[in-house]
């Protein structure tokens, strides 16, 4: 009778198992199916999406951005569509101004691009729109505007410099020994950016350690999240992602380093305290126990600081590691740029010790000629390449180009930086004295250097990068003479992610300068 009984059980739990398969096999099929009639013309056979499709662009160009520029600069509108994307590209000036304040409102983030970087970022404030991200973009405003935490920034930057960065490449400099830049500024900005932003020092800016488990995980998250972004059928990695299988799976892996180490760091603030510290996230942890429009229970304000951190981890490591990578690429390639760099140093050093010798922020401010290499630079090379929006409703951009209700709409920093019709014909060029009028800095509109966004969403934290990566450049370029490691005029190669990083990183010797140690005091 008992084994008659468990027969039977046994049969009930196959039939159920395949029942259950059944049913998510059924829902599987579904799924696919109706992301794949929702697909965007996957039947185009123009050239560009061909090209796209089968990567033979890869044959001419180093990068696809490089294609990118190619395509607008060749388009008279400065325009192109990538058909199979569901993707109008644009990198015309009066377009970027529309998207980003004329029809600021018609153009959001959009549930696409949230559901793209969602798992990462959360619903922190690159990947939110509406209510959520004015609340985030006022709690950050106030707190990067302050002239104390500006202070409290500079203190960190210039410790982090002189106690670490400047004696690691002093070390470098003895052993003879190639280094890798873009390691060494992301090790740097991992550190400044976690003693700035949450109080704590993760140490990693010592090459005889592996990065930081966090640093690590970060990475391969924002590079399987931009996997997802340029993928041409959105539906497969959905189920992927359903499968727990291939890249989403290290994905999901990758994120779940990245939250618990952020749950660390929240709860390690927490236990000393917000109050009385200058660190943003201990601000923001005072915001919410006052009772802001944050709301909502403990569990949610946790995840509200987690998306938090990571936002800061994006904005603070990944962008201004980048600039500096590519600057002092093109730096080593023009030598009479570093001079110039010094000689605005040395100016600069002699007016501070005839007041006395005090290093200030100010006196960062006053140096012309380096924030016009750094800008010139970043036009070439912005840290984040590209940046899109969802259109919410039909409409006309100022170039006559129709986009429809749901399509993807990219401005294209990258390539606006290569466009003779925006730069003149020496574009290609790296030239800082573009930015100079009768020697003082003369910014150009953000709508055609959009490398800190422009508008309503224009970059908070960008005086405060531009004062970090300006006291890096001038306290190494005083010290040190750096010598890239690569072909002559070879463009660099990008790895896949969402800030520009160069693939296998950046080699370079590192020397002493004869009076390196005379030029290395503060100013």
């Amino acid at each position: 009778m008992g084994s008659a009984a468990a027969d039977l059980l046994s049969c009930f739990r196959s039939y159920f198992c395949l029942i259950f398969f059944g049913l998510a096999a059924a829902f599987v099929a579904f799924a696919l199916i109706l992301a794949l009639l929702r697909w965007r013309r996957p039947w185009c056979s123009c050239e560009v999406c061909r090209a796209y499709l089968s990567s033979s662009w890869a044959g001419e160009f180093a990068n696809l951005c490089d294609w990118f520029a190619h395509l607008l600069r060749a388009s008279p509108t400065g325009t192109i569509h990538v058909h199979v994307l569901g993707n109008t590209v644009t990198a015309n000036p009066a377009n970027v101004e529309y998207m980003l304040k004329t029809r600021f409102d018609n153009f959001p983030k959009g549930k696409p691009f949230s559901s793209v970087l969602g798992d990462l970022l959360g619903r922190g404030i690159f990947n939110v729109d509406g209510d959520a991200w004015i609340f985030q973009r006022k709690m950050a405003s106030l707190e990067l505007g302050s002239v104390s935490v500006r202070s409290y920034a500079f203190t960190i930057v210039s410790g982090e410099i002189h106690r670490r960065l400047l004696p690691l490449l002093g070390s470098v400099a003895d052993s003879g020994r190639a280094v890798d830049l873009q390691d060494v500024f992301r090790r740097f900005a991992f550190d400044t950016i976690c003693k700035i932003s949450f109080g704590l020092d993760p140490g990693c800016l010592d090459l005889t350690l592996p990065a930081s488990e966090l640093a690590a995980a970060f990475d391969a998250a924002s590079s399987l999240s931009a996997r997802r972004g340029s993928a041409a059928v959105p539906a497969l990695w959905k189920l992927k992602r359903l499968l727990n299988v291939g890249s989403e799976r290290e994905l999901r892996r990758a994120i779940r380093t990245v939250n618990a180490l952020a749950d660390a760091v929240i709860g390690q603030r927490r236990k000393l305290g917000p109050t009385g510290h200058h660190d943003l996230l201990s601000r923001f942890m005072q915001a919410t126990l006052d009772g802001d429009d944050s709301g909502g229970s403990s569990s949610e304000n946790d995840r509200y600081l987690r998306d938090i951190v990571v936002s800061f981890l994006l904005a603070g490591r990944d962008t201004v590691a980048s600039a500096l990578t590519t600057f002092f690429l093109l730096v080593s390639r023009h030598p009479s740029a570093a001079a110039a760099v010094r000689e605005e140093i040395a100016r600069a050093a002699e007016g501070a010790g005839a007041l006395g010798g005090a290093a200030s922020y100010e006196s960062l401010k006053g140096m012309q000629y380096v924030r016009a290499a750094l800008y010139e630079s970043m036009r070439l090379y912005p840290p984040v390449q590209f940046d899109s929006k969802f259109c919410a409703e039909d409409d006309v951009l100022p170039d006559g180009t129709f986009v429809s209700a749901g399509t993807r709409v990219t401005y294209h920093p990258y390539a606006m930086g290569r466009m003779e019709a925006i730069w003149g014909p020496d574009c290609g060029e790296f030239k800082p004295e573009r930015w100079l009028k009768d020697g003082v800095f003369a910014p150009a509109s953000l709508f055609k250097y959009p490398v800190f966004q422009a508008g309503l969403r224009v970059c908070l934290g960008k005086e405060l990068a531009i004062m970090e990566m300006k006291s890096v450049i001038v306290s190494v370029l005083q010290s040190f003479d750096i010598d890239v490691i690569c072909p002559a005029g070879a463009p660099p190669k990008f790895a896949p992610g969402l800030t520009a990083s160069i693939s296998g990183g950046l080699a370079a010797r590192v020397r002493k300068r004869q009076s390196g140690a005379a030029r290395g005091r503060d100013f």
